[in-house]
C-alpha cells in the first residue's frame, strides 16, 4: 500500500509579520484537498543534518487563528544547506524520508536561493515553491510589488520614529536611527520618508560599494550645521544599516573582526555603526567649534515578530492559498507572487544574477520619481545651496568658516546629487494639450 503523500512547510532566514498568515492559509488549502500538511521546525536547522523528528503536524483547527500574530509557529532558522553539497542531500534525504511530495518555503533571497537548489537536487522527485518574505523589501520582484512584512515594519516604524521626532524636538536633540536593510535601504526609506524624519541615508545613494565612511559623517554634519543655520538644533536621521557594507573596509577596521553568518553575511549588529557615526560626527562637529547632542538607536527587532497589519494579513493569505494551489495543481520551481491583484509565478531561473550567481537583489531606484520626492522633503545639503551665495553664507557662518573653505569642505557631497524632479510636460505634449496637433 503506498503511503499517503504530505505537503511541508519551512520557515527561514529572520521573522517577518504575515508568516503565520501564509503557514494558515496554505495549510488550510492543502487539509481540504485531502493532503496532509507537516510543518517543518527552525528551517533547515535540522533536516540538513537527516534529523526528521523536529516536526509539527499542521491541521485546521490549529492554524485557522494564526493569521493574527506574528512570529512563526514552526520557528525559522537562517540555517543554510547549500554550504555543502552534503547538507543538501541530507535536506533532501530527510523531506523523502518523511514522504514529503511538495514543499513550500518561506523566506529572503537567501532562501530562495536554497529553494531553487533543493528544486534541482530533487529532479523531479519533490516538487519545491518559495514565498518570498523580508521586511528588506529586497527580493527581484517588479517595482510596485512589496515582499510580505515589509508594510508592517514600515508602519510600525514610522510609529517609532514619529515619537523620536517629538522627543528631539523637546530636549534638542539629533537622533540617528539604524534601520534594518542588510543590502538595500527599502526599509529605511519607507520609514524616513512616512515619518517625515530630517533625512535618510540607504546605500544605494552613494553606489552600494567603496563608501567612504568621511562622505556619510559629512552628509549627517551637513544636515546639522543647516539645521543650526534655520535656528533648530534637532533633528532625526534614519540610515539603513546595510550602509556598513557599502563602507569601504579599511575604513571600519571592526570589519575584520565581526562574525558573519552561515551565508557569509557580515553580522551587522556586531558593527555598531549608531555608535560609531555618534562619536565620528561629534569630533567633525567639534572641527567647525560646534556640538550637538546625539543618541543612537537602532529599531528592527521591534518589527519583526510584531502582528501583521491587515494588509500583510491579506497579502500573505492569498500568497499562502496560491503557494498551496500551485503545488497541488502540479506546478513546481517558482516564487510565488501576486501582481495586480493576479496569481503570477516567477520561475526559479529568472531569479538568479549571473554575475554573482545568486539570487538577485532589488535595489532602491534612486533615480525614480518616489525617491526624489523623498530627497526633496530632506533637510540636507543641496546642489541649489552651492548655487545661492545668501543661503551659503549662512552656513559658512555657522559653522565659523568662509564661504570658501564651507565650499571646499562640503561641495563634494552633492556631485551625484540626481537631477531636479521635472514633472512639468514635454514640449510635445505640452503642444497637444494646448490643442495642438
Amino acid at each position: 500500500m503506498t503511503q499517503r503523500k504530505k505537503v511541508a512547510i519551512l520557515v527561514a532566514g529572520g521573522p517577518a509579520p504575515g508568516i503565520n498568515s501564509v503557514i494558515g492559509a496554505a495549510t488550510i488549502r492543502c487539509v481540504l484537498e485531502g493532503v496532509d500538511v507537516a510543518g517543518i521546525e527552525d528551517g533547515f536547522e535540522w533536516i540538513m543534518h537527516g534529523n526528521i523528528e523536529h516536526v509539527t503536524p499542521l491541521t485546521i483547527e490549529g492554524v485557522s487563528r494564526i493569521h493574527f500574530r506574528g512570529g512563526s509557529i514552526i520557528g525559522i532558522s537562517r540555517a543554510n544547506p547549500t554550504t555543502d553539497p552534503q547538507l543538501l542531500e541530507n535536506a533532501l534525504t530527510s523531506l523523502l524520508r518523511m514522504n514529503v511530495s511538495q514543499l513550500i518555503t518561506i523566506g529572503g533571497d537567501d532562501t530562495a536561493y536554497s529553494a531553487m537548489r533543493l528544486e534541482q537536487k530533487a529532479e523531479g522527485r519533490i516538487q519545491v515553491v518559495h514565498v518570498p518574505k523580508t521586511i528588506d523589501n529586497d527580493l527581484d520582484l517588479p517595482p510596485d510589488v512589496d515582499t510580505f512584512g515589509y508594510p508592517t515594519a514600515r508602519h510600525l516604524g514610522a510609529e517609532i520614529v514619529k515619537n523620536i521626532m517629538v522627543d528631539a524636538h523637546t530636549t534638542s536633540r539629533w537622533y540617528f536611527i539604524i534601520t534594518m536593510g542588510r543590502k538595500t535601504g527599502h526599509l529605511a526609506l519607507g520609514i524616513g520618508k512616512s515619518a517625515g524624519a530630517t533625512l535618510t541615508l540607504i546605500p544605494e545613494e552613494f553606489g552600494m560599494s567603496n563608501v567612504r565612511f568621511k562622505a556619510i559623517v559629512d552628509t549627517l554634519v551637513g544636515a546639522i550645521i543647516k539645521r543650526l543655520a534655520l535656528g533648530q538644533r534637532h533633528g532625526v536621521a534614519v540610515i539603513a544599516e546595510g550602509l556598513v557594507e557599502s563602507i569601504v573596509p579599511t575604513d571600519l577596521a571592526e570589519l575584520e573582526h565581526v562574525e558573519r553568518d552561515a551565508h557569509g553575511n557580515v553580522r551587522i549588529a556586531e558593527i555598531n555603526i549608531g555608535e560609531i557615526l555618534k562619536h565620528a560626527v561629534q569630533e567633525r562637529l567639534r572641527e567647525f567649534g560646534l556640538k550637538a547632542t546625539v543618541v543612537a538607536k537602532n529599531i528592527g527587532y521591534e518589527l519583526r515578530c510584531a502582528d501583521p497589519i491587515p494588509y500583510d494579513m491579506e497579502y500573505t493569505r492569498d500568497l499562502g492559498y496560491c503557494a498551496a494551489k500551485y503545488l497541488l495543481s502540479g506546478g513546481s520551481g517558482v516564487m510565488i507572487s501576486m501582481q495586480g491583484g493576479h496569481f503570477v509565478p516567477v520561475p526559479f531561473s529568472t531569479m538568479i544574477d549571473p554575475a554573482t550567481g545568486r539570487t538577485r537583489v532589488r535595489k532602491v531606484d534612486i533615480h525614480s520619481t518616489r525617491y526624489a520626492i523623498a530627497r526633496r522633503y530632506m533637510i540636507r545639503l543641496r546642489r541649489d545651496d552651492f548655487e545661492d551665495p545668501h543661503e551659503l553664507a549662512r552656513f559658512a557662518a555657522t559653522a565659523h568658516v568662509t564661504l570658501e573653505e564651507f565650499r571646499e569642505q562640503f561641495e563634494y557631497l552633492v556631485k551625484d546629487e540626481p537631477p531636479p524632479l521635472d514633472l512639468g510636460p514635454h514640449p510635445e505634449e505640452a503642444e497637444v494639450a494646448a490643442g495642438g496637433r
